[in-house]
């Protein structure tokens, strides 16, 4: 890992009084006329803010509304900058030949760079106002970084101060014995970066960008700042509420060897209501007058004034909430909010912009998509693979949106080593400890759809400890992808189906969420960041249609909330990202590609409607008797282009050349795996029922891809799919997001019986193979569908898709759900 080499030499340490003068935020002294100047990039796409950045403007705002001091730097604004080589000595007192605009990333426009680098210096210099009277016995000086990705090395005048690794984790360092007598005092620090070619945490990050994954941020990419404070001073503020007391625990976490008294109090719009006192680094129990509970609707923040027995003294403030699963009314365990079950609706915000990638442009521009959540009617918003800075989580505790904070990710295709693991969890567990007081942070995510996870139990558990009194999704998506199987751990069962949303059901001790779900897009010409490359899960042509679907979903995810339990919703997502066309706005904040009153009313009526009484589900129906069923197709014929329902009036139609081949019993249906299936020409089972199909198969060869024996189309994709999964190499029988998996692995060239069976009065999806049941998954929600039952395919995207290629004899379709007994039966017949 590149990290610049220490330059020698001796440097004079601060003297005991320094006479410096405060001279404003400009970057290293002019060397000549035409020393290098920053200039604003074209982004490829431009937003509303994009236009308001300079060097004097750029981020100029507080950064830590949650510990204030009155005095304090502001370092944003323009630095030297330059390519490091590995190696190389730090650029000490020598003048760097470009110009960055900082705290933003070097890929990006606004930086004036706009280039990728692995590994670069930065420099400026700075001077000390006299007045904060640093140095000897008097202030000590913090230096603060919010963020750099990802290995940052600084120097103050030439001294090493510190070096720190973690890209998305505040840091900081007392410079003091670093400065010297001279009015300008220099900083260099030297970044390296190797993104995706490294193991340690990026999100979404890729060199280049491509899909779902972004246009990565080296560097620099939050606030920088300089703040006095006493010798002994307050390092953190934590706060911890307990609803079920009234009160609130403060902990000022202070260093040093001289033990320090803490007063905390608290205020109600100036009205001191509750104060504390004791030791530091104890927690203080801190009583308030007739508590006023922070909720999304009324979000209720509490101010807090925290001094030591130094003088040092910090503003903050908290909001009292509690947060937990337990079980509701109808025995089914739920996400509750200060005791009570809330629907959780929000958006994946992905926190990614076309001027500043990772830096929002503004303060504005990043409260900006908080305010469109909240205008949309939103309760919650999951914070996708990224940290942002505390302002962001600022505003959603001042808006009322509770937040899942997702740790950013190591890479998706490299498993970790343990050097990477144990870099991940220290890096997590500093973004815990730094965002724990914010009381619009509801959960943390750890790992998401398998995406470097490992061990995901023993994390679950770690993140719990670190913090009980949040909930943990052990893994976000952990039904898809690469996810390891479900460890059973943590307080959420969170399933990812798109465009779904998929229908979970909480267990004995964990809710169940959509923790993704839609990407419905919307390409809008002019707004779009790669025109060629632009794709979503489900393309609409307009946005009345794009309104229409949006509504329709919700609509499924109400159902699943109140028939099966859901207790949240996350839908994909805020904005466009890149080359991702499925936001609310686009990917420049200019246009919204929804009717967000229409919007906001179908989310106000998932919120609301999902807390009333639930929804009993389907009433089970007898269904047509007998082990016929209501179609069999026994496929006796050997001859011609049709096949005979010896059951009911829906002969099936040969389809792409398929033909005849000797079969379990007589002659069956010969596909040979492209374009070859037969249609019954009609939906022969209401899906959103109970229902059964059997059918024996032999499959001609077997490997990574999708074989469906039996299907029914519906309008996007098979409303039930009974196959073989390649990508599990089982025996599947699948709803989409959804696989009840048999165990053991098929062979080619070998007859199996399997049985498909939905009984939608226990939400039950089984399978059987061979006369036994292989395995059983509880999906609450079966999917209404109108296309026609198919033999030999299925249908994704729109698409038919997952052709068989091998035989398919005496298939039966039933209007019920066959008994264990029955399936039994039906096998031991052969037919």
């Amino acid at each position: 890992m590149f990290r610049p080499a220490r330059r020698p030499g001796r440097w004079a340490t601060a003297a005991a009084a320094l006479a410096v003068v405060l001279s404003g935020l400009s970057s290293a002294p002019a060397t000549a006329a035409a020393s290098p100047q920053w200039q604003r990039l074209t982004p490829p796409l431009t937003t509303p803010w994009t236009n308001q950045v300079s060097p004097t403007n750029a981020l100029p705002d507080y950064p830590r509304p949650q510990q204030t001091r009155d005095k304090w730097q502001n370092l944003n604004g323009v630095w030297e900058f330059a390519k490091a080589q590995p190696g190389e000595a730090p650029p000490i007192g020598r003048s760097l030949g470009e110009r960055i605009l900082v705290p933003y990333p070097v890929e990006s426009a606004l930086s004036g760079i706009m280039r990728h680098e692995t590994q670069m210096w930065y420099r400026r210099t700075f001077q000390v106002p006299n007045n904060w009277q640093v140095g000897g016995r008097g202030q000590r000086l913090l230096l603060h970084f919010q963020a750099v990705d990802w290995d940052a090395t600084v120097y103050v005048n030439g001294r090493e101060v510190t070096h720190h690794t973690g890209g998305y984790d505040a840091f900081s360092v007392d410079v003091t014995d670093a400065l010297t007598t001279a009015k300008n005092q220099e900083i260099v620090v030297g970044v390296a970066d190797p993104n995706d070619a490294g193991g340690q945490p990026l999100g979404k990050q890729r060199q280049p960008g491509d899909g779902i994954f972004y246009t990565p941020s080296s560097g620099i990419w939050q606030t920088v700042w300089l703040e006095p404070v006493t010798p002994a001073h307050i390092d953190r503020v934590d706060t911890t509420p307990d609803v079920a007391n009234g009160s609130v625990s403060v902990t000022a976490q202070v260093g040093g060897p001289v033990r320090q008294r803490v007063e905390a109090i608290a205020y109600d719009h100036g009205r001191v209501v509750g104060r504390a006192t004791g030791e530091a680094n104890k927690p203080l129990q801190l009583k308030v007058d007739k508590p006023h509970l922070w909720t999304p609707d009324d979000p209720f923040l509490y101010d807090l004034r925290v001094s030591l027995s130094s003088g040092d003294s910090v503003g903050s403030y908290f909001g009292l909430r509690s947060i937990s699963v337990g079980k509701t009314a109808d025995g089914k365990q739920h996400m509750l909010l200060n005791g009570k079950f809330v629907m959780q609706l929000g958006p994946l915000d992905q926190g990614f912009w076309p001027d500043g990638i990772y830096t929002a442009p503004t303060d504005a521009a990043l409260k900006f998509d908080l305010q469109q959540e909240k205008a949309l009617g939103f309760n919650m918003v999951r914070k996708h693979i990224k940290v942002e800075p505390d302002r962001w989580y600022y505003y959603a505790d001042k808006l009322g949106l509770m937040v899942w904070q997702d740790m950013p990710a190591m890479k998706d295709d490299v498993e970790a080593t343990p050097a990477a693991q144990v870099n991940f969890e220290s890096e997590m567990h500093r973004m815990i400890d730094q965002h724990r007081s914010f009381p619009s942070i509801v959960t943390w995510v750890p790992f998401n759809e398998g995406w470097g996870d490992y061990q995901v139990g023993r994390i679950a558990d770690e993140v719990k400890s670190w913090d009980p009194t949040r909930l943990v999704d052990a893994e976000s998506g952990v039904n898809c992808c690469r996810s390891e199987p479900d460890s059973g751990r943590g307080n959420i069962y969170d399933d990812h189906t798109y465009t779904g949303p998929g229908t979970p059901t909480p267990d004995a001790t964990r809710a169940a969420v959509d923790g993704e779900y839609g990407g419905l897009g919307l390409k809008v010409d002019g707004h779009q960041f790669d025109p060629a490359g632009s794709f979503a899960y489900e393309m609409e042509p307009d946005s009345a249609t794009l309104t229409k679907r949006y509504g329709e979903l919700q609509q499924r995810l109400l159902l699943a909330a109140q028939q099966c339990g859901v207790s949240a919703g996350v839908y994909t997502q805020t904005t466009d990202v890149e080359k991702e066309v499925n936001g609310f706005l686009t990917y420049d904040r200019q246009v919204k590609k929804m009717d967000f009153a229409a919007v906001r009313a179908a989310n106000q009526a998932v919120i609301k409607g999902a807390t009333g009484a639930p929804v009993k589900g389907p009433v089970a129906s007898q269904g047509t008797p007998g082990i016929d069923g209501i179609a069999a197709y026994p496929f006796d014929e050997n001859t011609g282009t049709t096949a005979a329902d010896t059951v009911g009036g829906h002969n099936a139609t040969l389809v792409g050349g398929a033909g005849w081949t000797a079969g379990h019993s007589g002659s069956a249906l010969a596909v040979n795996g492209s374009g070859q299936y037969a249609d019954t020409g009609a939906p022969l089972v209401k899906t959103d029922g109970s229902y059964s199909v059997a059918a024996w198969v032999k499959f001609t060869a077997l490997g990574d891809g999708f074989q469906t024996v039996v299907s029914q189309d519906g309008g996007d994709h098979s409303a039930f799919f009974l196959q073989y999964s390649g990508a599990d190499h089982k025996l599947a029988f699948s709803f989409v997001g959804v696989r009840a998996l048999a165990p053991m692995t098929p062979e080619a060239g070998r007859w199996y019986h399997l049985v498909g069976v939905r009984d939608a009065a226990t939400g039950q999806l089984a399978l059987y193979v061979d006369g036994k049941q292989a395995v059983s998954r509880n999906v609450c929600l079966g999917e209404a569908s109108t296309g026609h039952t198919v033999i030999g395919r299925g249908q994704f995207g729109g698409n038919p898709v997952d052709y068989l290629n091998g035989a398919v004899d005496q298939v039966h379709v039933y209007d019920r759900a066959l008994t264990e007994q029955e399936v039994a039966t039906l096998y031991s017949s052969g037919v």
